[in-house]
């Protein structure tokens, strides 16, 4: 497990959300100190740190622990990978986008079915 990328996307999640290392550190019952040190990979974290990070960042377990080298090409874990650090209101903004489009295709299908 490479501390340093789960780290690097600690970081960049929380950064993404507007928290501060303090907020984070406070929210996970850890020092600032502490939390530093996991963002440089200068710790090893136990689980449940990484799942309560998970949670508060409102991320899988599994983009924490991803290995970009091992990355799934599929579309729908580009599109996760892309999203991830959105607000909550821009994903919402982004699904109804892609729900719209959707519809619209399933609609289009019937269409040229009939």
């Amino acid at each position: 497990m490479d501390y340093y990328k789960i780290g690097q996307r600690i970081r960049k999640i929380r950064k993404s959300k507007g928290l501060s290392q303090e907020n984070l550190a406070e929210m996970l019952d850890i020092s600032v100190t502490h939390m530093s040190h996991i963002e440089t990979g200068n710790t090893k974290m136990s689980f449940g740190v990484v799942e309560k990070i998970s949670n508060i960042l409102d991320v899988s377990l599994d983009y924490l622990a991803h290995d970009k080298e091992k990355e799934d090409n599929s579309y729908a874990k580009q599109i996760s990978d892309m999203i991830v650090t959105c607000s909550d209101v821009n994903k919402r903004v982004i699904f109804d986008t892609i729900k719209a489009m959707v519809d619209s295709f399933e609609v289009n299908n019937l269409n040229a079915q009939q």
